[in-house]
């Protein structure tokens, strides 16, 4: 039996593709709510919009589970579309709940792609965000809104009698002992209440509570001797307060109840002016939040004309035709060339031809260029996705941390963009991890208590780099040393590795720093699977570290695996391409006296002090003089991600754009891709030349 009924598996794959690009949009306005502490109407109706959607196409598929998880979602939203400030009673309950469930049915999907689906059932999921719905209706007690910030918060709720009022206060970011701060406001609030509780309780003398406030705000409970303003003001004129609300009965008391109509310039224009030289950054920040509030409106109007011109007319291709037309424009490549090149026609004066012929190629040119651009896609998406996997460690972990990330809209081709997800993943992870340090370790370090992971694409010259960088540990040279000697990895003496070699050693296979096995590392299985899946591609990765200041790993891809810029040599009566990207200069010798040979015998060459191995090609593979001096040809040094060398060829003949084809199936046996060939072009005159993978190659031959 089918996943869904006769009649709609026409529809199963357009229902996965827009559910799954939904559920991308969802945790990008969740991240970015989440982190502003703050969700606006557009947000709102945007939750509302996606899970509505959800709701329809599932149940229109007759997937019960997802159709009834979307619906249960759809209702806190529709409630919160009438009331957008009842979020606030459920804020970090209700976000979390709805990650949950986009998690869910992000792995429904996943089922429903590989072809055999198992529906789990949602009931509990459901039941928890029925929960919140039933608070938010007023159904249900407050306390289960608050049980995030554990029992005694809402014990400080319950307790809240008719003349009590409970505040929830946040501190400024970094501002440190926040126990201590929320105890000199309850100083100042005793001065204008009967009395004053706080969750957590004890916190003059319990410093531990400071990583509990930071984390999850205090909660004061009061009795206002007179008026709750008098309260309020005590709380807005203390040092350090970012931001607070009344959570009990009764309507929000705001900070401000006239709008200010000052710039925050003019207002710290005024301020010197009164000789107050030291600008309260409290204060300011206020004054600014009303200005923001002022102009709010105007804001939201230019935000909704930026998304109205920036609406595009777009349309969803399969990914296959998209790759059976890239092979059809190679193919015209190909037979353009052979037309160009035919030995019928080289020797004739043919004008009106050569000039068709020039008017055909600048054509197949501007073909070739719009059929990759229609593959590239920035790599935003996959960047986004990395959002949410920092987000969801940081919690498990306790651990502050923020990302960063710069030139997202970078485009790479689909297939490199998919590729390189699991690397990104991967590494994103290991940085939270084992790199950034706990917040009390960052405090000891003077370094400030969230860590910060970045990433980083751009563009160099027909190449897509991307850092990924952190400001953690770094990694210690002799301690990775120490360690790949303890799984006996060494290939040489521990004191003959330099520092950029040892940074290399964790990418061995099942290297690992991590003494235990944790959800995230520690299995032995990591950075040489990274290492592994960026040279698939024809790419490299380098490693740059400061011990204490943090590393960054720079992943440097091709544009596109489909096309490629090569070198064409000749070994014998044979043609190689070699691509430019993996070619650091070519040379040829006037004499042998920079070749040297090492305790093996293994022929090196010394360039600029350094020595590199040099790689016979006919010897590698089997092809004419292997034994041929080294000046009779042509030196090739090359970079990879296994390090420097140089090849050994016969002579250079040309560069050339080749259209990369996998090897046929039958010739998998043979083992080419260990021997460091990636895959075979046709060239112009006919004949196929193989392309060397470089990085490949210098693995499987180490001298």
């Amino acid at each position: 039996m089918g996943i869904v009924e006769p009649g709609m598996e026409a529809m199963l794959d357009v229902f996965v593709h827009e559910t799954d690009t939904m559920l991308e949009e969802l945790d990008e306005v969740l991240i970015e709510s989440e982190k502003a502490r703050n969700i606006d109407d557009d947000n709102i109706n945007t939750i509302f919009r996606i899970t509505h959607t959800i709701k329809g196409s599932a149940a229109m598929m007759n997937f019960e589970g997802m159709s009834n998880l979307a619906h249960s979602i759809e209702d806190v939203f529709y409630i919160l579309r009438e009331s957008p400030e009842k979020l606030k009673i459920v804020f970090d309950t209700i976000f979390d709940l709805v990650f949950q469930s986009s998690d869910f049915l992000k792995d429904e999907l996943n089922q429903i792609r590989t072809g055999v689906y198992e529906p789990s059932d949602p009931t509990e999921l459901i039941d928890k965000i029925h929960a919140q719905v039933a608070v938010l209706k007023g159904e249900a007690p407050a306390e289960s809104a608050v049980e995030e910030a554990g029992e005694n918060t809402a014990e400080a709720v319950i307790e809240a009698d008719e003349d009590s009022e409970t505040i929830h206060i946040f501190f400024d970011d970094g501002c440190q002992m926040e126990n201590i701060r929320g105890f000199m406001i309850v100083n100042q609030l005793e001065k204008v209440c009967d009395s004053v509780k706080t969750v957590p309780a004890n916190i003059e003398n319990d410093p531990e509570t400071a990583a509990e406030i930071e984390k999850k705000g205090l909660f004061v409970t009061i009795k206002p001797a007179e008026a709750l303003q008098e309260a309020i003001e005590t709380v807005e004129s203390a040092l350090s307060v970012k931001s607070y609300e009344v959570v009990a009965k009764g309507e929000e008391v705001k900070a401000a109840d006239e709008a200010v109509t000052e710039t925050p310039e003019q207002i710290e224009a005024e301020l010197k002016a009164a000789g107050i030289e030291e600008i309260k950054t409290e204060a300011l920040s206020k004054e600014v939040a009303a200005v923001k509030a002022a102009a709010a409106p105007q804001q939201k109007a230019n935000k909704t004309a930026a998304k109205e011109n920036a609406k595009q007319s777009l349309l969803s291709v399969n990914q296959a035709k998209l790759d059976k037309l890239m092979d059809l424009v190679g193919e015209i490549v190909t037979t353009e060339s052979m037309v160009a090149r035919n030995p019928d026609i080289q020797d004739l004066k043919l004008d009106n031809f050569t000039k068709s012929l020039r008017e055909l190629d600048k054509l197949t040119d501007e073909l070739q260029d719009i059929v990759m651009s229609i593959r590239m896609v920035p790599l935003q998406g996959t960047f986004h996705k990395m959002s949410r996997i920092v987000r969801d460690m940081s919690k498990k972990l306790d651990k502050k941390v923020e990302l960063v990330t710069i030139g997202e809209d970078t485009e790479v081709d689909k297939t490199i963009n998919d590729a390189i997800v699991d690397p990104l993943m991967h590494m994103v992870r290991n940085s939270v991890d084992h790199a950034i340090e706990s917040p009390e370790r960052r405090r000891e370090l003077g370094k400030p208590e969230t860590g910060t992971v970045t990433l980083h694409a751009r563009n160099a010259g027909g190449e897509i780099l991307i850092d990924i960088s952190d400001d953690g540990s770094g990694l210690d040279a002799q301690k990775l040393i120490a360690k790949a000697k303890e799984k006996g990895i060494l290939t040489k003496p521990e004191s003959e590795y330099t520092e950029k070699e040892a940074f290399q050693l964790i990418m061995a296979a099942g290297f690992s720093t991590n003494s235990t096995v944790t959800e995230f590392s520690g299995r032995g299985v990591g950075m040489d699977v990274v290492r592994k899946n960026i040279e698939q591609i024809n790419g490299s990765i380098s490693i740059h570290s400061v011990k204490d200041q943090g590393t960054t790993f720079t992943i440097k891809i091709p544009l596109t695996i489909a096309i490629v810029d090569g070198m064409n040599i000749g070994l014998g009566n044979n043609v190689f391409t070699l691509p430019i990207t993996s070619i650091k200069q070519l040379f040829r010798l006037s004499d042998e006296s920079s070749i040297v040979k090492n305790t093996n015998g293994a022929e090196m060459i010394m360039i600029r002090g350094e020595c590199y191995p040099i790689y016979r090609l006919h010897k590698v593979f089997g092809i004419g003089d292997a034994e041929k001096p080294f000046t009779d040809g042509l030196l090739i040094h090359v970079e990879s991600g296994n390090g420097n060398a140089c090849f050994f060829a016969d002579e250079l003949l040309g560069e050339y754009q080749v259209v990369v084809k996998p090897f046929p199936v039958l010739f998998n046996h043979y083992g080419l891709k260990k021997m460091g060939l990636s895959g075979c072009s046709i060239l112009g005159d006919g004949s196929i030349s193989l392309i060397i993978d470089a990085a490949t190659l210098i693995a499987n031959n180490k001298k």
